[in-house]
């Protein structure tokens, strides 16, 4: 019996592995962080009531629903940050594989509902 190795070896560690995940959490990030602001001068320049509240996620520029896009973009940006985050965490310190498979399935549960949930309120306005 010859221990010969047919096709190559794959490494399972190295460079590149990662990278997607390390845009994805970037990218998410400077767009939590531009509607972020953009909310923040919005609510500080305008008197808070029930009708500048609605306004805030229904203005419309040229017939496009603009509030409701841009508050999507960054509630679903949320979630995509929240689920590398926290894949991340399950991957690093949970050893057992059963359980970490319920821990992703769970929180991707979690944040599928989410995600749901507030598309119904958000576009029902």
């Amino acid at each position: 019996m010859s221990n010969q190795q047919y096709g190559r070896t794959r490494r399972v560690v190295g460079a590149h592995y990662g990278t997607m995940d390390f845009i994805a959490q970037r990218l998410t990030a400077v767009i939590l962080a531009i509607y972020s602001v953009g909310f923040l001068l919005a609510a500080l320049f305008t008197p808070i009531n029930y009708e500048n509240w609605v306004g805030f996620f229904t203005f419309t520029c040229f017939g496009l629903p603009l509030g409701r896009i841009l508050v999507t973009l960054a509630f679903f940006s949320l979630a995509w940050h929240a689920w590398v985050g926290v894949r991340d965490i399950w991957m690093d310190y949970v050893k057992p594989v059963g359980l970490r498979l319920v821990l992703f399935t769970l929180t991707l549960l979690w944040l599928v509902g989410s995600v749901a949930y507030f598309a119904a309120i958000v576009w029902s306005i």
